[in-house]
This record gives structure tokens, sequence and C-alpha cells, in this order.
């Protein structure tokens, strides 16, 4: 049974406590539990607005606009569905012990990155050599 780690209200990962200990790894954990909790909200209102039924709209011009906005929602949802799988992903590195190091060095992910994108698998510097790559690639 794992113990309870409490987090004193305000609590921010700081650089001069050890790198992903046990309170770090745990304002992760929440704060991606509660981005995937908004997300999941969010989807099942779109689901309740979808599922009103066919769009009846007597302006031929008003249907269209109807759809278009349909199907920017669903491809929004398609996004953030994707979203949940790495929010998942990265609550399995939690409980694995590999959550905040880098896939491609191993370093240690900054934790202001991590604090700005929970999900991040790559260091800033990883992140950018592959950013360059695919630019190389792309612009072939």
């Amino acid at each position: 049974m794992k113990s309870e780690i409490v987090l004193e209200p305000g609590y921010v990962p700081a650089e001069d406590e050890p790198f992903m200990n046990p309170r770090q790894k745990e304002y992760f954990r929440r704060k991606l539990l509660a981005w995937k909790e908004s997300i999941l909200n969010e989807s099942r209102s779109t689901l309740e607005g979808l599922q009103e039924g066919p769009i009846y709209a007597p302006d031929i011009a008003d249907r269209a606009a109807a759809e278009t906005d349909r199907a920017i929602e669903l491809r929004t949802r398609d996004r953030q569905r994707k979203l949940i799988a790495k929010i998942d992903a990265a609550l399995r590195r939690i409980e694995d012990g590999t959550y905040g190091y880098c896939e491609v060095t191993g370093d240690p992910i900054s934790l202001k990155r991590l604090d700005a994108r929970p999900i991040a698998t790559l260091s800033l510097a990883a992140q950018e050599m592959h950013e360059r790559r695919e630019k190389v690639y792309r612009d072939d």
C-alpha cells in the first residue's frame, strides 16, 4: 500500500531539491490527472452537443457553417484523444520511475519545462535537435 504524499498548498518543485523525489512525482501526477479530467469534461459536453441530432437550418449557408463547426470540434476532440494518450503515458512513466528524464539522452528534463509541458519526453536540447532534423528532412 502506498503512503499518501502530502503537498502543502502552493507547492511547486524547486531546483534545490532532489530531482523527481516523491513530492515532485506527486505534484506532476496530480497536474497530469487534473489536465486529463479537464479534457474529459470538455469531451463529455461535446458529445452531448453532437448527440442532439442532425442540423436543421433553413439556410444552406447556416447549415454549412454548422457542419464546419462540427468538423472542427471533432478534429479538436481527436487531438485531445491523442493528448490523453500522452498524459496516460506520462502517468505510467511516473509509476515506473522514468518520468522527467529525456528519452534520448537520459538526462533530467528541466522542472520549468515539465511544469509548462508535463508530457515532455525530451530535454530542451534534444527537442531542439529533433526539430532541426525534422526541418532538414521536411525541406527536401
